[in-house]
């Protein structure tokens, strides 16, 4: 986006920082709003949509149980659950894995398609 213009201020009053901002906003939108020469249409694909709903839901919801099975694995580690507990968490743990599988399965989602690239962090999961 050009800038129309640059305002300068020199005070120590947010009230003058914040009427200036306005009255660059307005310049800038006066100035948009004449450039524009035919009205955009925004096309939106519901199923388009509920797979991206579905995707970002899902993400967090591996990225969860991910976490949870890192908590499990610690926690039998350390010795703090008894047999019965370790044999509940695990059956736990693997029917969310199932359920996640399935709902990435019905929202046509490849198992990379849940692992976001983070830049220079990686990876997600």
């Amino acid at each position: 986006m050009d800038l129309v213009g640059t305002t300068q201020v020199e005070s120590e009053s947010i009230k003058d920082f914040e009427r200036v901002m306005q009255q660059d906003d307005k310049i800038q939108l006066r100035a948009q709003n004449s450039m524009v020469q035919e009205q955009a249409r925004l096309e939106l694909d519901p199923e388009q949509v509920k797979n991206g709903l579905g995707q970002l839901v899902l993400t967090v919801i591996k990225l969860l149980h991910e976490l949870m099975e890192r908590q499990a694995l610690r926690r039998i580690n350390a010795g703090s659950l008894t047999e019965e507990e370790i044999e509940r968490l695990g059956l736990t743990l693997m029917r969310q894995a199932e359920e996640i599988d399935r709902l990435r399965k019905e929202f046509k989602l490849e198992e990379e398609d849940l692992n976001l690239d983070l830049g220079p962090l990686g990876k997600l999961l």
